[in-house]
């Protein structure tokens, strides 16, 4: 979906007055937050479908289903349901579709999505080139302040594999700096104004967990790796209200118009939650958010002292911490040398002391702690650190999480599967990495990357998503990534490390009823049965039974939370 299509409502506002005020990069106010969803109806409704998928054991498969004060009413045949909700029930007729129980993106970021559709995008660019035309066509909306902002390079996808550097920028910026972060958020690609305003230079040292890329002749090349990026960060303005506020609202409306009825936001700043909180109470958000709490950053120390927090479609009860970088940027940390950079094995971004007080105050103080791990090392401090704190706050049934679990010691997986922690795992970075991680780890550990199969045997639960916005947070994608570990022309055959694929059931599980576990919510969602919240997507094809082939050109017809149509893409 292009930014075009969301050209409607509160973003389109945004965009249209920056666009007639030229070059100026100030937002002009405007009404802040997404259009109240309509209240669930009185009135029962009945859904009728060629084929509606309960993940229900006692009724697999179903014609109908009906839906009163937001809740499922009843499952079955369509005489069966219509007796049952009774003879004033309103009856839509979906036609030739499938119905699954609500798609939850079990790993996303909703203000970096949002960020990332008003500024300039630079997925999907094949060379350095149309990165550079890509940034000097920059939109206005793309300013925060003076500065120029976008994300979404993956020098990996160029011919040209090295990163690009500050001198590519230079020319074309030489007075406005410039920030453009790396499809994985863990690199950014600044110019010399970006570098002269954060005060680094070649006296600069790398911070802990962090690397200033620097030429031979000592100078910054203009990338910064993981927490290096905090240099630039520092100095960067913050979106304006407004902007913060369009940003949110076109990060929803996307999220369900992909079919997404929930999103567990990995890693939320207070100042996100604090919006989505006060819509949340005004009945604002169309979808549900299971929030985790940033505790990387000084807002750890607020939610701390609030503690977790329940409202009608936003939950707060679980923390995010980062441990390690990404694979692609070489941050991830691995046990021993990246096969392709001798002498690197990437960043702790917390020492293991600072991690382990960390997950420490957050399970004392009742919350889920979800880690970002990548390398092999990380994985392996997480899972010593998480089963050694688990036991000494009595939360080993707190179904902490290890966030993305993407490269992996065999004895690991066994470890991992025996404490109950849950594997939230990303099929589209398979997908995505597959052209150069084996260049990165080797052929012996890429055996334990991305390893799902695995995953499941040792007994670990699995919650699915995209990690959105470094994949796209299409839930159609990531289920043909998960069936068929291929590409969209169907390559390799029969899949990068094929064992590792899931059926069409266990994929669709792990976007429904391992979501839902992740988020402590498998009595209320992931299945559609009487009693259950009414969350529900209208597909075009059937996820589990049709060729995965169909998956990539397949539509999203509904997309009903709580009772309530948030998306529709037909005419009743």
């Amino acid at each position: 979906m292009t930014l075009r299509r969301l050209s409607g409502g509160l973003l389109g506002a945004v965009l249209l007055l920056t666009s007639l005020a030229g070059c100026t990069r100030r937002v002009p106010p405007v009404d802040d937050g997404p259009r109240p969803p309509p209240e669930p109806t009185a009135t029962t409704t009945v859904y009728v479908a060629q084929r509606i998928r309960t993940l229900d054991p006692a009724k697999p498969q179903v014609q109908a289903l009906a839906v009163k004060d937001g809740k499922v009413l009843a499952t079955g045949t369509k005489d069966e349901v219509l007796a049952a909700a009774g003879q004033d029930a309103r009856v839509v007729d979906l036609g030739a579709v499938t119905v699954v129980p609500g798609l939850t993106d079990a790993h996303g970021h909703l203000a970096g999505l949002g960020q990332g559709l008003v500024t300039v995008n630079l997925e999907g660019v094949d060379t350095k080139a149309e990165a550079l035309e890509r940034i000097s066509s920059a939109p206005a909306s793309a300013f925060q302040g003076e500065w120029l902002l976008g994300r979404g390079w993956d020098q990996n996808d160029w011919q040209d594999k090295a990163f690009p550097t500050r001198a590519d920028l230079d020319p074309r910026f030489p007075t406005r700096p410039v920030a453009l972060s790396r499809v994985d958020g863990h690199a950014l690609w600044v110019n010399g104004e970006a570098l002269r305003r954060a005060g680094i230079t070649r006296d600069t040292k790398d911070p802990a967990g962090g690397r200033i890329l620097r030429g031979e002749n000592g100078e910054p090349t203009g990338i910064l790796v993981d927490n290096a990026m905090t240099l630039v960060e520092a100095v960067l303005p913050p979106a304006t209200d407004a902007q913060h506020a369009a940003q949110l609202t076109a990060a929803l409306q996307r999220a369900a118009q992909v079919g997404l009825t929930g999103v567990h936001d990995a890693g939320m700043d207070l100042r996100t939650f604090r919006l989505l909180q006060r819509w949340d109470k005004e009945g604002k958000l169309p979808l549900r958010v299971y929030a985790m709490a940033d505790g990387q950053t000084g807002d750890r120390e607020t939610y701390l002292k609030d503690g977790p927090f329940e409202g009608r479609m936003l939950t707060l009860r679980a923390v995010k911490l980062t441990l390690d970088g990404a694979l692609g940027s070489r941050g991830a940390a691995l046990h021993q040398d990246y096969s392709d950079e001798p002498g690197h094995r990437g960043l702790l971004l917390l020492t293991p002391e600072e991690y382990e007080a960390r997950v420490r105050a957050f399970m004392a103080r009742g919350f889920q702690v979800g880690t970002h791990a990548i390398g092999d090392r990380a994985n392996t401090v997480v899972l010593d650190v998480l089963s050694r704190s688990a036991e000494a706050t009595g939360t080993q049934d707190g179904r902490h999480r290890v966030e993305h679990a993407q490269i992996m010691r065999p004895e690991d997986f066994e470890r991992l599967g025996r404490s109950n922690f849950i594997a939230s795992v990303q099929p589209t970075h398979a997908t995505s990495d597959m052209p150069w991680a084996e260049a990165r780890v080797g052929t012996e550990r890429i055996r334990g990357a991305y390893a799902w199969q695995r995953l499941k045997a040792s007994g670990a639960v699995l919650a699915l998503g995209s990690d959105f916005p470094v994949e796209r947070p299409d839930v159609l994608a990531g289920l043909y990534a998960a069936r068929t570990r291929q590409d969209s022309r169907g390559q390799p055959e029969g899949g990068w490390y094929g064992g590792q694929r899931l059926s069409g059931e266990e994929a669709l599980e792990g976007f429904t009823v391992g979501a839902a576990y992740a988020s402590f919510a498998e009595g209320r969602r992931g299945r559609l049965k009487p009693g259950m919240d009414a969350d529900f997507v209208a597909l075009s094809v059937d996820p589990v039974d049709a060729p995965a082939s169909e998956l990539p050109g397949a539509q999203v017809r509904l997309t009903v939370v709580a009772g309530v149509e948030v998306f529709r893409a037909f005419q009743r």
